[in-house]
């Protein structure tokens, strides 16, 4: 079974959603027994940093899904919250990945909301999927392009759309927005 987090942010029933049109049987849960027990695990989002960080070390879970050890993916919030350090509410992070989340400069629209390529695409997740697929995006904050970034996308500047290390995937985009595409990475995540 897949488990999908639950902490208090949006989006996660989309995510679920997308899941049953595959197939897939999932639950959505905070409990850390069933994080721990589930053949992989998604975290998905779309809130404010800080508030859901709260959430995540009320209820021990913070340390739960640092500790796992299954495949992992983390989707927009989700992604942003696995990095060391948001500027959203100056918000300590997960620190799964060295990667730090920004505030997307002032000079162009933010957010970042709508259809977007790659300039750069790597690791099982991307498997059948190049740097001309799109994928939809909306954040107003990114995270830095650093050592764990397999996925690069550019809109005002160069940002990480794609993390991974070990056992933990994130992407800032939207798969289960994402049409035909983001069905196929999230069929990738879940053959890994």
């Amino acid at each position: 079974m897949i488990a999908i987090v639950k902490y208090n942010a949006g989006n996660i029933r989309s995510v679920k959603n997308a899941l049953d049109r595959i197939g897939v049987e999932s639950v959505i849960t905070d409990d850390p027994e069933t994080l721990n027990s589930a053949e992989k695990v998604i975290f998905p989002g779309v809130g404010e940093a800080g508030t859901a960080m709260s959430y995540l070390k009320e209820r021990g879970l913070d340390e739960v899904i640092i500790s796992l050890k299954q495949p992992f993916l983390g989707i927009c919030l989700g992604m942003q919250l696995m990095c060391s350090h948001s500027e959203e509410k100056d918000t300590t992070c997960l620190g799964i990945f060295k990667e730090k989340v920004r505030k997307f400069p002032s000079k162009g629209i933010v957010p970042h909301m709508g259809w977007n390529d790659f300039t750069k695409t790597e690791g099982p997740l991307f498997e059948g999927i190049t740097t001309t697929d799109n994928m939809y995006f909306v954040h107003s904050y990114y995270a830095e392009v650093g050592e764990d970034t397999v996925g690069e996308t550019d809109y005002l500047v160069p940002f990480t759309s794609a993390l991974q290390k070990d056992n933990f995937y994130g992407v800032q985009f939207h798969p289960e927005k994402s049409a035909d595409v983001g069905q196929k990475l999230l069929e990738n995540f879940l053959k890994l």
